[in-house]
């Protein structure tokens, strides 16, 4: 019940409209039930040949007995003065009237309950959402993109749709259940007993079905998220897919796990479904029993109980079992949603590990120096980087060569802090970069990676992306210095272009120089590449690179490169192996040595 606890939190923002549901149903039941008692005195008077003393009597006494028999009298005297047919008319419509109001307070609780279970599922989306933004990219390594997509599309949908009508269940239900109860107990005491012996019974059987049925829509939402996993894979994949001829291969994958998927569904949906027949079952042995008892203490006069009292209470009790049944299904419902908040909040509740001190220091400009203090880090048990001292000075080209698995990229993560040090620190300006603002630090570099991520909108607003305030003018510069400005206005709607589901309307070359506009356009002191041609033919090549040039002037870049062609230039070069730098210098250093370097520009066959 934990997750459920943890859902009710987001309900406390909106009491008002819970509390005004609630004191809604509290009016509609009992206006309902009132129209039910009618029928005590309806019953024994209006049909009764025995004539009865119409005299009123003021009545101090509030017992059942007492009230039934004030009834009694009012009608018997209304019947005497207006006639049967009157009184009859009256009483239908004093009923009519009761049934009206309790069906208006009926829609004013689902009234309140409308914006309750839309806002309360809004703040669980935005919360998912939010904290997707802000978890450290270590997390995104771990989980799956589809069983992520999976719990922020129908878990949130089933938490909408089993708890949310639970809420609804558990406001409403409860409060007619107990005024039926307390009613019961004012009739008669002691056959309600009967009553009560029956619910430990009952709650036993719903707690056993909810727990089962918890375990069964946690792993078929499981399975769902495997299912879209796949799916998501198959989407991006879908060249490759026909290029190797796999679509069986495929489809017999996704077969079996749409079966596993299935079968768990036809589990939990038998599981939820038998819950009700047995539950009912239960009801009407209890009723028959009522039925019995009761029928043998009309007959025998027992302890007050008149036919017209007993048929009153079995009315009563009829209504008590229709939301004792509903309260029990939105109990198992309840339980399947819960396995889905389960899963939603693994995600709202996962460790934001690269976190921002109390006091953290500012920092809008970069004065000095990037220094690697005796840094190590590591995904799991290995470490990538092993102990590493490098600094890199303002406005130099820094370049980080080396073998695949070297640590490069591993490195150029570092500064920005998608990940922090497992050891050691990095400094800039000679302060450890998690004494900053987290977004004051990125908000000081442009990265350019070799997969170009483009959004699914417009040019100038990927150009400008995240960027307000942002004039046509600015774009179309920054667009200039990233030599994207004449293939964009080729486009008959120019910046206004949608470029499409991850730029795929766009070249390879294209999308890069769009990317490059977008760091332009953040003007970055700090430049990170991370082989940002190392994906293009030579013509693309050749157009990145020159905006890649114009874009370094006066900043502070760090490159990592595959293509060494790109970085002969470099003020600095490091070269990585097994995360350990072996040599750095320039160019024309790293030549004279035999090392590293001059075996990589010998393979590439570049000119000394």
């Amino acid at each position: 019940m934990k997750g459920y606890f943890t859902f009710i939190k987001f309900t406390f923002k909106y009491k008002y409209y819970a509390l005004m549901n609630i004191v809604c149903n509290v009016l509609s039941s009992i206006f309902g039930l009132f129209s039910i008692a009618l029928v005590i005195p309806l019953l024994d008077v209006l049909f009764s040949t025995t004539q009865s003393n119409t005299t009123k009597h003021v009545r101090t006494n509030f017992d059942f007995n007492h009230i039934v028999a004030w009834g009694k009298e009012n009608v018997w005297y209304y019947k005497e003065v207006y006639g049967a047919e009157t009184v009859l008319l009256f009483i239908c419509g004093f009923v009519v009237i009761m049934i009206a109001l309790k069906n208006v307070f009926r829609y004013l609780a689902l009234f309140y309950m409308v914006p309750l279970r839309n806002f309360i599922i809004s703040d669980y989306r935005i919360a998912a959402y939010n904290r997707i933004l802000v978890l450290p990219l270590s997390y995104f390594s771990k989980e799956k993109k589809g069983d992520l997509l999976s719990r922020m599309t129908s878990d949130l949908h089933q938490i909408e749709v089993a708890i949310m009508s639970s809420l609804e269940a558990f406001t409403k239900e409860p409060i007619t259940i107990i005024i039926s109860l307390v009613m019961l107990i004012w009739v008669n005491p002691m056959l309600t007993l009967i009553v009560f012996s029956a619910l430990p019974v009952s709650a036993l059987f719903a707690a056993l079905i909810g727990r089962l049925l918890k375990k069964q829509s946690a792993r078929s939402q499981s399975k769902l998220g495997d299912i879209v996993a796949l799916i998501e894979e198959t989407l991006m994949g879908v060249r490759v897919i026909k290029a190797f001829n796999a679509q069986d291969f495929l489809l017999k994958r996704f077969m079996v796990k749409n079966k596993l998927f299935t079968d768990l569904n036809i589990k939990a949906n038998r599981t939820s479904d038998g819950s009700s027949p047995i539950s009912e079952t239960i009801s009407i042995a209890v009723f028959a029993t009522i039925l019995w008892i009761g029928g043998k203490m009309v007959l025998s006069n027992e302890d007050g109980m008149t036919a017209s009292v007993f048929i009153g209470y079995l009315t009563v009790f009829s209504q008590l079992m229709s939301p004792a049944k509903a309260f029990s299904s939105a109990y198992n419902s309840m339980n399947k949603g819960l396995a889905s908040i389960d899963r939603v909040n693994e995600i709202i509740d996962s460790q934001e590990i690269i976190t921002e001190k109390p006091n953290a220091h500012s920092i809008l400009k970069f004065q000095d120096t990037i220094e690697f203090k005796n840094v190590s880090f590591k995904y799991d048990e290995e470490h990538v980087i092993k102990q590493l001292n490098l600094t890199v000075k303002k406005g130099q080209t820094v370049a980080l060569i080396g073998p695949s698995g070297s640590g490069k990229s591993t490195l150029t993560d570092l500064i920005p802090r998608f990940y922090d040090p497992t050891e050691g620190q990095i400094l800039i300006d000679g302060v450890d970069i998690r004494d900053y603002k987290i977004l004051e630090l990125r908000g000081l570099m442009g990265i350019v990676t070799q997969e170009s991520i483009l959004f699914n909108d417009t040019i100038a607003n990927n150009i400008s992306f995240a960027k307000q305030n942002i004039s046509k003018t600015q774009i179309e510069e920054a667009a200039k210095i990233a030599n994207a400005h004449s293939f964009i206005i080729e486009n008959e709607n120019g910046y206004e272009t949608n470029i499409g589901d991850r730029g795929n309307k766009l070249s390879g070359g294209q999308k890069q120089r769009l990317s490059i506009a977008r760091a332009v356009n953040t003007n970055p002191d700090i430049l990170i590449l991370d082989e940002a041609t190392s994906a293009l033919d030579t013509a693309s090549e050749r157009l990145v690179q020159e905006a890649l040039n114009n874009i370094m002037v006066n900043r502070t870049t760090i490159i990592v490169a595959h293509r060494l062609s790109t970085i002969i230039n470099a003020d600095l070069i490091v070269v990585l192996e097994k995360g350990r730098i072996v040599q750095q210098g320039t160019h024309n250093d790293l030549i004279q040595q035999n090392g590293t370097y001059k075996q990589l520009i010998q393979m590439q066959q570049i000119p000394d």
